[in-house]
């Protein structure tokens, strides 16, 4: 099926895709961070919480969904992961106030992972 952007552009727009892809993930481990340093009872458990889940969920994704990684999953594990990982930030966002923000968060990873699958595919 021939694509109706032309390469070059399609090129450019998949380098884009590619480049939202990065600032999700960073935006996502904010997200944790801002989640854990407001959800603790204490200042122990704020930072505990803010400095961990971050980066628990980096570790994650390092080891199993970062394209370099010699243990990185394939098929529907890797976008369990992916997904999982992504919703902890959207799940992240929602109790600080700002559901709108989380909802749109959410949309746009998935038109993200949706425009990374089809130029994989394609």
């Amino acid at each position: 099926m021939a694509s109706a952007v032309p390469h070059n552009e399609a090129s450019g727009l998949r380098a884009a895709n590619l480049g939202l892809r990065f600032v999700l993930e960073l935006a996502t481990l904010a997200a944790l961070a801002y989640w854990g340093f407001h959800t603790g009872q204490t200042l122990v458990t704020d930072v505990l919480l803010g400095v961990g889940a971050p980066l628990l969920a980096a570790v994650v994704w390092g080891v199993f969904a970062a394209p370099k990684s010699g243990r990185q999953l394939r098929g529907g594990a890797l976008t369990a992961v992916q997904m999982a990982f992504f919703a902890a930030g959207v799940a992240a966002r929602a109790p600080s106030g700002h559901p709108v923000l989380a909802a749109a968060f959410g949309v746009v990873v998935v038109v993200n992972a949706v425009l990374l699958r089809h130029w994989r595919d394609t």
